[in-house]
């Protein structure tokens, strides 16, 4: 009997939860993938030398641009919508892949984001130009850097690398296709994106729990 109860726990109960997260405005059992194994980060490093990787991480990711401090209200967004609701998350990180340069602005930016928010989990990673344009081009992507080398939308990326989306038909039956978010639109963070991010973390727990509940049996 009490293996039973145990097996419910941590089973059957994190598919209700599952079915829960996905049912909002995203109707995939899933969410799609919409490029599949991309690149991962390389030797770009953070301001205090550290490289980071995508690897076993549910990652943001964002195309600050050169102009940080112009552009910052996409930070407060993303920061308040997204960030803020997920950073606890165990695997979580969000990285702005940034041109060398803008270090200074974005430490002027964290500066003013740690004032409401814990960072630890929020990165900035810096490369040439020409990388940064290269690896976008990578991302297969339809929307394309404008010349600062900045793009409003972020995007999810799961832990096998895989950059994750919209594609297919919603719930009414129309074709959708969503590569990215856009942080201008504090509603299509919030409502959008996440609910999506809610999808990708509601496998990730699912997944966690299958794996202990069949180590028990």
């Amino acid at each position: 009997m009490k293996k039973n109860i145990v097996l419910f726990v941590l089973f059957i109960l994190p598919i209700v939860a599952y079915l829960f997260f996905a049912s909002g405005v995203n109707n995939f059992a899933k969410l799609p993938t919409v490029t599949a194994n991309i690149p991962d980060l390389g030797n770009w490093k953070t301001t205090k030398g550290e490289q980071l990787s995508l690897n076993e991480k549910i990652t943001v990711i964002a195309f600050p641009g050169t102009e940080i401090l112009y552009n910052k209200g996409d930070a407060f967004n993303l920061n308040q919508k997204i960030y803020n609701k997920v950073r606890e998350f165990k695997d979580f990180q969000l990285v702005m892949i940034a041109p060398i340069g803008t270090e200074s602005q974005t430490e002027t930016l964290k500066e003013q984001l740690a004032s409401i928010s814990d960072l630890s989990k929020w990165h900035y990673v810096f490369a040439k130009p020409e990388e940064i344009q290269s690896y976008y081009n990578k991302l297969n992507l339809i929307g394309q850097l404008d010349k600062n080398l900045r793009t409003p939308n972020v995007f999810i990326v799961d832990k096998k690398r895989n950059l994750r989306g919209r594609k297919g038909k919603n719930k009414k039956g129309e074709a959708e296709y969503k590569e990215g978010y856009n942080s201008i639109s504090a509603a299509d963070l919030h409502n959008e994106m996440g609910d999506d991010i809610k999808i990708i973390l509601a496998e990730y727990r699912l997944a966690l729990k299958k794996n202990s509940a069949e180590r028990i049996k």
